[in-house]
């Protein structure tokens, strides 16, 4: 047995990876032994003189990698959840040769032959539907990787593909640089409009840095709440104007250059495939199959949004002026000033609204909503190592059978990535006998001081739902092979369990029983409720137009014919769609982590919006039933989205569990865009 803990047998609770033994030292040498063992691996599977068959090269190739698919997925939540220096260092220099390795395996010609023989006897193969999706599965991955190519293509793509891992890992270092460097110190007179618990935040985050007083960071946990209740415009527009330049401010951490670089090699990845651009070449094995089909989409839903952040500008503009604040409505403005509105025609108070919204009473609403409509259970464990002392670890169950081991991190801290995410240790599979996973979700919420209970607001509560719905995927998954298991799925349907698992939130049923004041233990008033649920059409024009906006800057990018500087392709897009002058995209080129810190969004941003059509469709499936935790229509949603992988085209997933395809119709009702 090796006294590498990544390499050695994890004997503890649940098979968990030992997070209490692993030292930073253990990473490259457990890197460099895993990548060993699977090109030996690899190899056998290459010059394997047997006739190819679906167990000595399909299967085997599931199992070639299984060590360093190991390390990687501890070194990789490291990354995202405590980057440190040596962290950092580490992931800089392993990062290429993984993707290397990566480029070598799926291009490599002897194996796409034993592949290729197989889809060639496919249907007489005796292959059960599932083995036959990844028999495809398989067979497209080796052709979209460049197997077929010749030896000097195929140098070419590897070549690129390291090069391309360089670029996303700086990228995403310099943007967690940024967000690291940048703080705001405040004294009491810069404070006028701050909820108290807003504050609190502040001032923990002034305390990290080792300041006095209060701080502000770029945080989207502080900078949006401050940015809504703030009178101080002149602080308002400092902050935002630092927020939305991360990666943009020269010297060793703008990303601007690493853009371009990694726009021109994915088009020449496209182009040696036989593509004309990267978003053909990407959009191919996905729902929208095209650029055309997407952006129908965007421009689709892109019009009625502009028209209704218009109108809502103009109401916005007449409070500007109401408090004395001669000139246009800036982007800095916005957001204050849709909070005073938000008052005034929904009398709603997001700061009276955070004491019903406890952190731990959502993540007890999240799993009660799952149970009802799954029969999961959740009991918490506190003899499982984690990555940090704030991450708690909680083993799931059905029908008292172990399911998975969820851990939530829902903390900001200086060393964590930005932002919310699923990610996971291990995969549901069932190849060699039964595997559970173990699933991550990380938050960035500001932790209250002193061992207070942390406030959510609604878009926090919103967020812990969407990342929980990427975990029920992980945890309900019901596959064999993990290269097909829980969120192993295409781009744009990855996005419809997280995001239908937010409508619950949304719904008397659950906010009754669950938001209740963290004091007294009242429950949120039905008066309440009712203005939080029609507060979520509120500022739909703004949201929508930020959103889509990223999606089709994204899309152009990735289509265009000759790449210039990102910053006059990104200005070139807005433009041509008539961009509203005080609304800034969502993700501004330089820090948009999603599309340049790897590639799984790359001209893929649009699978939000996507997933939206069908996740607003299939919720009116319990509305139709006329219960929201309808157990036939939940049983259905279970067996052909969250338990189903990649078992199967999404199309027929989706028709199976509804009975038709998805109707934009209800995502325009959703927000409010129909009218």
């Amino acid at each position: 047995m090796s006294d590498n803990p990544l390499l050695a047998d994890w004997t503890g609770p649940f098979q968990a990876p030992p997070l209490d033994q692993i030292k930073n030292a253990h990473f490259l040498p457990a890197f460099e032994a895993a990548m060993a063992e699977a090109r030996a691996n690899i190899e056998a599977i290459a010059t394997d003189r047997a006739e190819p068959s679906f167990a000595n090269t399909v299967e085997a190739l599931e199992r070639a990698s299984r060590a360093l698919d190991r390390v990687c997925s501890v070194f990789f939540n490291l990354t995202g959840v405590n980057a440190t220096d040596e962290i950092e260092a580490i992931q800089m220099e392993i990062a290429p040769k993984l993707a290397l390795f990566g480029s070598e395996v799926a291009s490599d010609p002897r194996l796409f032959a034993r592949v290729n023989a197989l889809m060639d006897r496919r249907a007489d193969l005796g292959l059960t539907p599932e083995q036959d999706r990844v028999l495809e599965l398989t067979h497209l991955g080796f052709q979209r990787a460049g197997a077929q190519l010749d030896d000097d293509a195929r140098k070419r793509m590897g070549e690129i593909m390291a090069r391309l891992s360089e670029l996303g890992t700086a990228f995403g270092q310099h943007v967690l640089a940024d967000e690291k460097d940048w703080h705001m110190a405040l004294g009491e007179g810069d404070l006028n409009g701050l909820s108290e618990s807003l504050r609190d935040a502040m001032a923990s985050a002034a305390k990290e840095r080792g300041l006095e007083g209060w701080a502000l960071t770029l945080s989207r946990s502080l900078i949006e709440p401050f940015l809504e209740s703030s009178t101080r415009r002149d602080l308002r527009e400092t902050a935002f104007k630092a927020w939305v330049a991360r990666g943009e401010n020269g010297g060793e951490t703008d990303n601007r250059e690493i853009v371009a670089e990694t726009l021109t090699l994915r088009k020449e990845r496209a182009a040696l495939l036989g593509f004309d651009n990267f978003a053909a070449f990407k959009l191919a094995p996905e729902m929208a199959k095209t650029p055309e089909a997407v952006r129908e989409l965007l421009m689709r839903v892109w019009a009625p949004a502009r028209d209704r952040a218009g109108e809502e500008a103009e109401r916005l503009t007449e409070l500007l002026h109401g408090d004395g604040v001669n000139g246009a409505l800036e982007a800095w403005d916005w957001r204050h000033y849709a909070e005073k509105l938000r008052l005034q025609e929904h009398d709603l108070d997001a700061a009276a609204l955070k004491p019903f919204m406890p952190l731990q009473a959502m993540i007890e609403a999240s799993f009660d909503v799952a149970s009802r409509l799954f029969g999961v259970s959740f009991s918490e464990r506190t003899d499982v190592p984690t990555h940090h002392p704030d991450a708690r670890v909680w083993e799931v169950t059905k029908d008292g059978r172990h399911m998975a081991l969820f851990v939530g991190d829902y903390f900001a801290r200086p060393t964590k990535r930005s932002g919310a995410w699923c990610s996971r240790y291990r995969a549901q599979e069932t190849m060699d006998g039964e595997v559970r996973p173990i699933v991550v979700n990380v938050m960035n919420f500001a932790k209250a001081p002193g061992g207070q209970e942390t406030l959510l607001t609604f878009d926090d509560a919103s967020t812990l739902f969407h990342e929980f719905g990427h975990a029920l995927h992980h945890i309900l998954s019901d596959v064999t092979y993990p290269s097909i298991s829980g969120t192993s799925v295409a781009r744009d349907w990855v996005e419809l369990p997280s995001q239908l698992y937010e409508h619950w939130l949304e719904q008397p049923e659950v906010l009754a029983k669950h938001a209740r004041h963290v004091e007294t233990g009242e429950a949120m008033p039905a008066e309440m409720i009712a203005k939080v649920i029609a507060a979520q059409k509120f500022n739909q024009g703004f949201a929508t137009v930020e959103y889509v906006s990223s999606a089709l800057v994204d899309l152009d990018m990735h289509e265009a014919e000759e790449i210039a500087d990102p910053i006059d392709m990104e200005a070139a897009t807005l433009e041509r769609i008539g961009m509203p002058p005080a609304i800034v995209m969502r993700h501004r080129t330089p820090h948009f982590q999603h599309v340049f810190s790897g590639d799984g969004y790359s001209a893929g941003y649009y699978s939000y919006m996507w997933s939206e059509v069908m996740d607003a469709d299939a919720f009116r499936a319990f509305e139709e039933a006329g219960d929201i935790f309808d157990s036939d229509t939940a049983a259905r949603l279970s067996e052909h989205v969250y338990s189903a992988g990649n078992k199967r085209d999404p199309e027929e997933a989706y028709e199976a569990f509804r009975g038709r395809g998805p109707e934009v119709e209800a995502l325009l009702e959703k927000r409010g865009l129909d009218a």
